[in-house]
């Protein structure tokens, strides 16, 4: 990589330099809905509505009501793109995220004056007002209110210490109260939370909105690969092999990311449950990546603003719920994680992980898995059982030989007509606890769920006998460098 990638704009300098990575416009946009449904058709991809595509990330100049900002949208939302800004082939990203996560480099707090406190608008003043000051969008005409969807969360554990970043979906609410989500079962930051709350205290926090994608990237990780303690942003500085800069914050105890675009700093308030829709009474919060608009929630906990600071003409982040860019957050570290934990129990049989598309980077993994000797016939669906456990969201994984294409899915659905049958190569696991999100997860859609987020998860073996290989042989062409006629 010839340049050094520190932040958002770094970035964005790079994917200049690309073809077809990032293109810009000078025309004026809408925040409230008009500018996702610009996206939506230029690159959003992923579960999106048809038509869309998978195309550049793009920069909105002129964002109504917002003179001195920009938006970029879709940064993350190739899978190509994401390999050129982590210096990585595209087929190793899930490897080089699970070699940063076996060797981590912890953030440090600089003594420079932050970039991302280069202006500073305080609570106290008379005319704060969040929604003034950050353009963040709405997806939809039935959004909830316009959300912060990349802001990296960051707090600390009111017991132990311990810090960690992760991505929350948050709504702005009022000129300085934003709601934030937690999904039950508490998160890293979702369980400090409520630590805090239990002792009485609101938890200082921390949103740093347009910062490296490598820190973005890093954040999605969960447990088992990132217990309660583990600090992501580490998996950041192995990434870049230099660890990320914190600041103090201004109004709060924290710190925040020194090099981003805007950081929110405020506290999540204990006792206090607000509805998501308060202001639009849709019924709606925003589109998920399922690709459906979720229902607003009616717990959502409540972070009181008490400044926020920005870089001088600040560049807001965002993305579209179930666009491809969710598919690059989410997808690559569970195929990271994924392919840690089978690494470990059979070395050298996995050959790759693919968090495809269509399951919006959670619900659906293709495991490419190598059979060398007799008894490795049966270790490809134990790789699958072990897939389930790394990453409980996991509802149906393709297991494929080494000869098919995982990243490739009319590769594996050709695997899946011609060395599979369902009478004996499906594996239902049902009455599993999956992801809520998933509308079909619910009593109402199979007699065997009992409560609405259990599933069926299913294991699809499009693998070859061992000893039947021979006889599945893919037509063998000749090798040839096809420069001399093309």
């Amino acid at each position: 990589m010839s340049k050094k990638i520190d932040d958002l704009r770094s970035a964005l300098e790079l994917l200049k330099e690309l073809d077809g990575q990032l293109i810009e416009t000078d025309a004026e946009v809408n925040p409230e809905a008009e500018l996702a449904g610009v996206y939506r058709y230029v690159g959003a991809g992923g579960t999106v509505m048809r038509p869309t595509k998978e195309g550049p990330a793009m920069i909105f100049n002129n964002v109504k009501g917002h003179p001195d900002a920009k938006v970029a949208i879709g940064v993350l939302a190739s899978r190509k793109r994401v390999a050129a800004l982590l210096d990585c082939p595209a087929e190793d990203l899930g490897k080089l995220l699970h070699k940063s996560l076996e060797n981590p480099i912890s953030p440090v707090v600089s003594e420079e004056k932050a970039k991302c406190q280069e202006v500073v608008h305080l609570a106290t003043e008379e005319a704060f007002d969040i929604r003034k000051i950050i353009p963040a969008p709405t997806n939809t005409p039935d959004d909830a209110g316009p959300y912060i969807t990349m802001g990296m969360c960051y707090a600390t554990h009111p017991e132990t210490g311990k810090s960690d970043v992760t991505i929350h979906r948050m709504c702005l609410q009022s000129k300085d109260e934003i709601s934030i989500y937690f999904v039950p079962g508490a998160r890293h930051i979702g369980a400090m939370a409520e630590c805090a709350e239990k002792r009485g205290e609101p938890l200082p926090i921390s949103i740093s909105i347009g910062v490296d994608p490598a820190i973005e990237i890093g954040s999605c990780f969960e447990p088992p690969s990132t217990p309660l303690g583990y600090d992501e942003l580490a998996i950041a500085g192995a990434l870049r092999g230099e660890a990320v800069k914190l600041c103090p914050c201004l109004t709060v105890k924290q710190n925040a990311i020194a090099n981003a675009e805007y950081v929110i700093e405020g506290e999540v308030v204990p006792n206090v449950r607000v509805q998501e829709d308060q202001n639009s009474h849709s019924g709606y919060a925003m589109p998920e990546f399922p690709g459906y608009t979720g229902p607003a929630s009616n717990q959502c906990w409540m972070i009181k603003v008490k400044a926020v600071t920005h870089r001088k003409n600040p560049i807001m982040q965002t993305c579209i719920g179930p666009s491809e860019e969710h598919v690059s957050m989410a997808g690559i570290p569970t195929e990271a994680s994924i392919y840690g934990m089978v690494e470990k129990a059979m070395p050298g049989k996995l050959q790759n992980v693919y968090c495809c598309s269509s399951g919006g980077g959670k619900y659906m993994a293709v495991l490419q898995f190598k059979k060398t000797v007799p008894s490795d016939e049966g270790r490809q669906r134990q790789a699958a059982l072990l897939a389930f456990a790394a990453f409980g969201e996991l509802k149906h994984i393709f297991l494929v030989d080494e000869d098919v294409d995982c990243f490739d899915m009319n590769d594996v659905l050709w695997a899946m007509n011609t060395r599979f049958q369902g009478d004996a190569d499906i594996i239902t696991i049902p009455g599993v606890r999956c992801h809520p999100l998933d509308p079909s997860n619910d009593p109402t859609c199979s007699p065997g769920i009992r409560d609405h987020g259990i599933a069926c998860k299913t294991i699809f073996d499009c693998t070859v006998p061992f000893d039947q290989k021979q006889r599945f042989r893919r037509a063998n062409f000749m090798e040839v460098d096809a420069e001399k006629w093309v």
